[in-house]
């Protein structure tokens, strides 16, 4: 039974995702060459790495289901790990959302994305029978401002932004009447508008240099995408080689190890290397929406929706704020970029995800 159970194991889709984390490593490690206070980066990720494959197995080991059971707690949970944030929290970049614990620092919002698609999913699945009407509608946005509003506040826009697509993607996903596609458009538009004057000056810079860019402006709010821009046009059909972008060794790329790791790789390994990385990404979005498809049970299939669209959205967003076709917002490129917090939660997605794979095959067998 124990073989029978792991033959079932997705290792396509755990292959990408190593080979997608071993690349991070390398990449990161140019990224911050030449950097002393960056130096340790690429190692320290590659312990994330490690840390994030033994949460993939131990993850898919456990029985998805009994994440339904803990809904309430998890969520509860959630809540209280975002408002220590207050007590605790350590503040960068005029927010306040990260947590000192020792050697490392914890990003309760990120332990948020995956709450939230399994509380929606649990809610979705025990809810089916019900008529797509407001009270349906209006019982899962209340879980999802519960969290959201913790995660606003700190500020964190980008990742509010990311619950909310979720939230939205999952409630279509789970029949949601098209009458109200075009009513959720209209709020959301009115909603913004009301929201934005109320957000932190550094939030309305980023939309405003979007939206009206200044040619004139060559520092301030304009440097990092202009220097992006300039990086990925240098790295041309095949790059200028690994550990020798000038853009990067030189230093006039900022925030390359994160944000703008996709830059780096246009640099280093140009439009053919990126377009490689960039489909290995996509191929691993594609085999969680078809474990989806797959799954034994609704609870199962949209734990995989729900991770498969958070994948998707923030890989999108990422490539897009690199390409200035979108406002910076801060997310990062899957398994890529550097970031303990970021990895981890993909780890536990890709965990739940090998976990309903595991199961829908074995008790269909």
């Amino acid at each position: 039974m124990r073989r029978e159970f792991w033959r079932h194991f997705d290792f396509l889709l755990m292959g990408t995702v190593v080979f997608l984390c071993i690349f991070g490593i390398i990449l990161i490690r140019s990224a911050v060459a030449g950097n002393e206070d960056l130096a340790d980066y690429y190692v320290r990720q590659a312990v994330f790495v490690g840390i994030g494959l033994a949460i993939i197995m131990i993850t898919a080991v456990i029985d998805y289901h009994y994440w339904q059971a803990l809904s309430v707690f998890m969520y509860v949970f959630v809540i209280g790990f975002l408002l220590v944030i207050y007590v605790m929290g350590q503040a960068s970049f005029g927010a306040q959302r990260w947590l000192e614990l020792g050697l490392i620092a914890v990003q309760p919002s990120e332990l948020a994305k995956i709450v939230i698609i399994l509380v929606l999913a649990h809610y979705f699945s025990k809810n089916t029978r019900k008529d797509r009407i407001w009270v349906w509608i209006g019982g899962s946005l209340i879980l999802s401002i519960g969290i959201v509003s913790l995660v606003i506040i700190q500020p964190n826009l980008s990742i509010s932004i990311v619950l909310m697509v979720i939230w939205f993607a999952m409630l279509w996903i789970n029949g949601l009447p098209t009458k109200y596609i075009f009513i959720f458009m209209v709020i959301g538009l009115v909603m913004a508008a009301v929201v934005f004057p109320f957000l932190e000056d550094y939030q309305k810079l980023r939309v405003l240099t979007f939206l009206y860019p200044d040619p004139n402006a060559r520092h301030g709010n304009n440097y990092n995408i202009e220097q992006a821009l300039i990086t990925i046009g240098s790295g041309g059909w095949f790059g200028q080689g690994y550990d020798h972008a000038t853009q990067v060794q030189l230093r006039f790329q900022k925030v390359r190890h994160t944000d703008y790791i996709f830059s780096v790789m246009a640099a280093e390994f140009g439009f053919v290397g990126t377009f490689i990385i960039t489909f290995l990404i996509f191929f691993v979005i594609y085999r969680i929406f078809k474990a989806a498809q797959n799954a034994g049970d609704l609870y199962g299939s949209l734990i995989c929706y729900g991770f498969g669209i958070l994948m998707l959205f923030q890989t999108m967003v990422n490539i897009g704020v690199n390409l200035n076709l979108i406002p910076v917002t801060g997310l990062t490129l899957p398994f890529v970029s550097y970031g303990g917090s970021s990895l981890t939660t993909l780890s536990i997605g890709v965990g739940l995800v090998q976990s309903v794979i595991m199961r829908s095959k074995l008790y269909d067998s």
